[in-house]
């Protein structure tokens, strides 16, 4: 077991906790990153972008500053001189599958920040459906481009 990304997925994960409690609790606002983003870039609300713009930022700027100080970013770069690492597919995949998880988002009314750790932690209904379907939607495709297609490791 590799401890140093076992303890940097700790300490990021009470930070993404943190950062969704402080936002509820001077703002009063659900830390999703899909409604966030998505406000800011759709209807860039007088007075209200400040934040959002403040809290994306942050999340750029994290990884960032975590690579300045010569950390690495955990298991996500396959070789040690990769940022990244190689897309799973080309352009035109990535494009889809992030057009899919933009429609997926509006459909499910959030992200999996939102309802995976705002949601959960108020007990929301909603939320736990939404959490539910986007694990299985997770585990399916794993499986079918793993075993069906036979495109991973």
């Amino acid at each position: 077991m590799d401890w140093i990304a076992s303890l940097q997925g700790l300490i990021g994960g009470v930070f993404i906790g943190l950062s969704a409690v402080w936002l509820m609790a001077t703002l009063g606002r659900i830390a999703g990153i899909s409604g966030i983003v998505g406000s800011l870039v759709t209807t860039l609300p007088k007075g209200d972008s400040g934040w959002r713009v403040a809290f994306v930022l942050g999340l750029v700027s994290g990884p960032l500053l975590l690579m300045l100080m010569g950390g690495g970013l955990g298991n996500v770069a396959g070789a040690p001189g990769e940022v990244v690492g190689q897309p799973a597919g080309g352009v035109g995949l990535m494009l889809v599958a992030g057009l899919l998880v933009g429609l997926g988002t509006g459909l499910g009314s959030g992200c999996t920040s939102g309802h995976g750790v705002c949601g959960l932690a108020r007990l929301s209904p909603r939320s736990m459906v939404a959490t539910l379907t986007f694990l299985v939607c997770a585990i399916v495709t794993v499986y079918v481009m793993r075993h069906v297609v036979g495109g991973g490791a």
